[in-house]
């Protein structure tokens, strides 16, 4: 019986136009810019004060102060304020590299 005879694989090479090409610019993330971690802080401090400040006006609502007069007219929505500020700074936060 006749021995085969041994096929080689031709080396494929890619057209001159599909070649990748090298960037010139390579593009390196900056660090972020100062006010991305003070205003999440900022917003942090601001929505915990804000809903600390709402629920102690609620325990002290018979007794009038300068804090219970203002937040005790916006009701829950002092929870969406507080709350609001804190998700705020998570999309704050996001930003941050």
């Amino acid at each position: 019986m006749p021995k085969s005879r041994v096929r080689k694989k031709k080396v494929y090479t890619p057209p001159a136009d599909v070649l990748p090409r090298p960037t010139a610019v390579s593009s390196k993330k900056q660090p972020s810019p100062t006010w991305v971690p003070i205003t999440a802080v900022v917003l942090i401090v601001l929505g915990i004060a804000w809903l600390v400040a709402y629920y102690l006006s609620n325990a002290f609502f018979d007794m009038p102060g300068p804090l219970s007069e203002p937040l005790s007219g916006l009701g829950f929505w002092n929870l969406a304020i507080g709350f609001g500020a804190l998700v705020g700074s998570l999309m704050v936060l996001s930003r941050w590299r």
